[in-house]
């Protein structure tokens, strides 16, 4: 049975800013600005802070140190989120398409699919905090490796092993799962930037706090 820690505005003792915990990150927090498949910014990440459980903080800092001898680190999209950020989805698919946000993120589907298809989920793996988005990049400037497809694309050409993509996409893939998977991470079947701690501290609380 899951847990709810509230909405509380203090951070919980227990999880830590990715700016911190991770040297050399990259942070790119999608969903405080436009930038995402809503088209604004969404409820819970008014401060632009990304969060992570310290165990998986300090996992992907494990992460991060391995790929630096190759010129490569790392990109985060999405870390903690918020359960207010998860109910405003719901909210979202309620709302008229924006053209530009639907041929970007779902030309194949409609709204009223995306929750049917678990492309999206009333309860997040991202709000039990041990669940990260990212990408590779290229060091020092930061340029993101070509995955073959966008954060947030609700498609299967998103799944890790589509085979649409070209090998060298396939490889980036490739290289993010089985260093993720190295460090403890377990990835999505479905998404190819997605990856929960395998022994997360939290795995029955929802959290609704707003990260700062």
């Amino acid at each position: 049975m899951l847990g709810n820690a509230g909405e509380d505005t203090v951070v919980p003792e227990g999880f830590v800013a990715l700016a911190d915990a991770v040297p050399g990150v990259v942070l790119e927090a999608r969903y405080a600005g436009a930038n995402n498949f809503t088209g604004a910014p969404v409820p819970g990440y008014e401060h632009g802070v990304l969060l992570l459980s310290r165990p998986a903080a300090t996992a992907l800092a494990a992460v991060a140190e391995s790929l630096a001898p190759v010129g490569l680190g790392l990109k985060i999209l999405d870390a903690y989120r918020p359960q207010r950020a998860v109910d405003h989805f719901l909210h979202w698919t309620t709302l008229p398409d924006d053209p530009v946000s639907k041929a970007r993120y779902y030309p194949r589907l409609e709204k009223s699919e995306l929750f049917a298809r678990g492309y999206l989920v009333r309860q997040s793996s991202h709000s039990r905090g041990s669940t990260v988005d990212l990408t590779l990049v290229d060091l020092p400037g930061g340029e993101q490796l070509d995955m073959g497809g966008i954060f947030d694309f609700f498609d299967p050409c998103s799944r890790p092993d589509c085979p649409h993509a070209s090998a060298s996409q396939r490889a980036n893939r490739w290289l993010l799962r089985t260093v993720m998977e190295r460090h403890g991470f377990e990835p999505l079947a479905e998404e190819w930037w997605h990856f929960t701690l395998r022994d997360e501290p939290w795995p029955d609380t929802i959290f609704d706090f707003v990260p700062r």
